[in-house]
Parts: C-alpha cells; sequence; structure tokens
C-alpha cells in the first residue's frame, strides 16, 4: 500500500476491522488485557472517524493511546496517526478468505459493497437465515418489514430474543393515511398492504406476549405515519441494507444497496443509521 493515509486506518483495513462495531470489539479485547476498567471506553463514530481522516491534532487520551499499542503491538500511538508515506507490509493471504479485491474497482462506491435490481434478487443472494442466525441487535424501517415477518421462522426470532438479541421494528401505521397513499400508488383496491402490515404486527405483538419479561423488552414495535422512502435494515451496526420505494412500483421490485460501514468520510452507512434514528424519535410504541 503506497496511498498516504493515517498508518492506523491501513493496518484496520489490513485486519478487516474498518468497520465501527469490528473496530469496537478489537478495542475491548485489547483494553481488557490493558486494564479492564478501560473496557467500553472505545471512541464515538465520529471520534474514530477524526482519527482515521487525519483531523486530530496531536494524540488521543493516553488510555485510547495504551489500548491502540495493545491492538498493535510493537507500534507507538505517535506512528499509529503519522501519516503513511511508505510501503507498509500487508498481511498474508489467507486462502479461506477469498481473492484480494479487484484494485481496479472504481473509487468512488464509498461504502456500498453490493447492489441489485430487485428485492428478490437480494434475498436470493442474503438469505433471512445468513443475515439474521447470529445478529445481535437488528433494526428495521419500512412497510410490512415482511424479511423479518415473513421469511423468518417465529421460533429463531424467539431464540434470537431469548439468546440477547436487540430488535427494533418500524412499521408503516396500518391505520395511518401514508400507508393509504401508498396502496393507491401501487394500485391496490383491497387493502392490501393495509392487511399484510397489521398481520404482521400482530404476530410479533404475540410473539412477544411469549417471551420471558426479559426478552420480550428486547423486542421494540413502533408505527409511523409519513410517506415511505426508504426500507432499512441495519444489522450490528455494521451491515445496512436499503431499498427505495419507487413511484407506482411493488416494493419488490426496488433496487436493493448493501452498506457496510467502513468509517469513510464519504460512506453512506452513517446517512441511513441516521434516517433510522431520526424516523424512530418521531415513531410511537405499539
Amino acid at each position: 500500500m503506497t496511498d498516504r493515509q493515517i498508518l492506523l486506518k491501513t493496518l484496520l483495513k489490513q485486519r478487516h476491522w474498518q468497520t465501527y462495531s469490528t473496530f469496537c470489539k478489537e478495542y475491548d479485547k485489547a483494553a481488557k488485557q490493558v486494564d479492564t476498567s478501560l473496557r467500553g471506553g472505545y471512541p464515538s463514530r465520529a471520534q474514530l472517524h477524526r482519527w482515521l481522516t487525519g483531523e486530530l491534532k496531536g494524540l488521543p487520551y493516553s488510555d485510547h493511546c495504551r489500548v491502540l499499542e495493545a491492538m498493535f503491538p510493537g507500534r507507538t500511538a505517535r506512528e499509529l496517526f503519522s501519516v503513511n508515506g511508505a510501503d507498509v507490509p500487508a498481511p498474508r493471504t489467507d486462502p479461506a478468505a477469498g481473492p484480494e479485491p479487484d484494485s481496479s474497482s472504481p473509487p468512488n462506491l464509498a461504502d456500498v459493497t453490493a447492489v441489485f435490481s430487485s428485492r428478490s434478487a437480494f434475498s436470493s443472494a442474503y438469505p433471512a437465515s445468513e443475515l439474521f442466525d447470529n445478529a445481535k441487535e437488528i433494526s428495521a424501517a419500512g412497510l410490512s418489514l415482511n424479511v423479518l415477518c415473513q421469511s423468518y421462522p417465529d421460533h429463531q426470532l424467539k431464540r434470537l430474543l431469548e439468546s440477547g438479541t436487540r430488535i427494533r421494528c418500524l412499521f408503516l401505521d396500518p391505520k395511518g393515511t401514508a400507508i393509504r397513499a401508498r396502496e393507491d400508488e401501487e394500485r391496490y383496491t383491497d387493502g392490501t398492504l393495509t392487511t399484510l402490515t397489521a398481520l404482521n404486527i400482530t404476530m410479533l405483538t404475540r410473539l412477544r406476549d411469549k417471551l420471558t419479561p426479559e426478552a420480550a423488552e428486547r423486542l421494540e414495535l413502533h408505527v409511523y405515519d409519513e410517506t415511505i422512502r426508504f426500507n432499512i435494515l441495519i444489522i450490528d451496526r455494521g451491515t445496512c441494507v436499503v431499498q427505495p420505494y419507487l413511484p407506482q412500483a411493488r416494493g419488490v421490485d426496488s433496487p436493493t444497496f448493501v452498506i457496510t460501514d467502513n468509517t469513510a468520510a464519504e460512506g453512506l452507512f452513517p446517512v441511513f443509521d441516521q434516517v433510522f434514528t431520526d424516523m424512530w424519535e418521531r415513531s410511537r410504541p405499539v
């Protein structure tokens, strides 16, 4: 690697630790070795962005420096925050990891890692079981949220919730005006979207009633009544699936984008993460 950038950013890419969630996990592992009281003290997403883009003047606080030096043995904090102008030895290739990315790929993809022409094409490449089986946090906003309610078995959702997974579901309000406007746009005359959304909410409500009190608190159901623009699915704060709603087209016909958070300055992950947060804050619980 010969690009001039902060050495820390180069090393994170080499180890595939560039997503914020992965960085925090590795930070906590090192913090445990240095001082257990430092666990959970990782930088915020905005702080990490400043670290990796060279906006930081000087060095982080000493505790951060101690942990970073434990994460990268043999490197001082000053070296980690220096501008890398020389070649940095690349890590040995793991045969099981597959081929290295094609260096001729367009440079303007930001953190978009896959694009599909339709939702069904995405579902074939990313089955619900692959998305959710090991997830610790799932946030979903859209219309009926079929990917969770129809494509993933109830008993698997129950297993996730009972094992500690937090799930937030934000449905388009089946009693609101926005869902009727969307039905008109998609030319449904029999309340199809309203009925399906109400059914999915009822299914999750009944599931919640069967959970232990602790697990039930981890399943949060909200509704909103606004013009629908996106279906957003965020998994473990590192992977985001976005599907825009097109005029006069069913949701299943929407193009789908997979975004992997890499803390890039031009990345789209923080944009849609904020969209979900804003919508959630304006919504009401069920």
